[in-house]
């Protein structure tokens, strides 16, 4: 059984190089660069060109939401914004959710990512009660694939030629973490 309150507390997790904390209005005008970028925009698909005014209104519904966990990814030491990942459409009765995330050009390659998924995982399951985390991933995004499969996720479907981007069609994988089993007392 999950506990709803875990979404709406925002919480703040520490990881060693990374600190994960609730997306603000400090964040918008990162966040709107971010996606200006055409690399990041072709690994998440974002078709929509999201204007300011739009990124910031939406972030604005984000601190206020009980139904999903929207939060930045920044660097522990300088406070840097280095992307942002999202827990939402969560599915009380089977206890999943979905997840997604998305890293600034400048922290791709550093390995943020993995210690980003993991901290998030770790309150999923932990805080949560999520049994099964999911998400969708590019079949042409090699980086993000083995990432998510070093923090838990096997691939459990492909969605063949889900995405239409710059003039091609591209499969998508499913992917999904189960909460890891705990040890039975003997």
């Amino acid at each position: 059984m999950i506990d709803a309150t875990a979404l709406s507390e925002k919480p703040v997790l520490e990881g060693d190089r990374i600190r994960l904390v609730p997306l603000s209005d400090r964040h918008a005008d990162a966040f709107h660069t971010t996606f200006q970028d055409p690399e990041t925009r072709r690994l998440t698909g974002a078709h929509h060109d999201w204007t300011r005014a739009e990124i910031g209104a939406w972030i604005a519904e984000c601190a206020g939401r009980s139904d999903r966990l929207d939060l930045a990814i920044e660097d522990r030491d300088t406070g840097g914004y280095l992307g942002e990942l999202a827990l939402n459409r969560i599915d009380p009765d089977n206890d999943h959710g979905t997840f997604r995330i998305a890293l600034t050009p400048a922290a791709t390659g550093r390995r943020l990512g993995p210690e980003a998924i993991r901290l998030l995982l770790g309150y999923a399951f932990d805080r949560v009660g999520l049994h099964r985390v999911q998400l969708e991933v590019f079949a042409y995004n090699e980086r993000a694939r083995r990432a998510y499969e070093a923090c838990g996720f096997a691939v459990e479907g492909r969605l063949r030629e889900a995405l239409y981007w710059d003039g091609a069609r591209h499969d998508v994988l499913l992917m999904a973490a189960l909460r890891p089993a705990r040890p039975t007392a003997q």
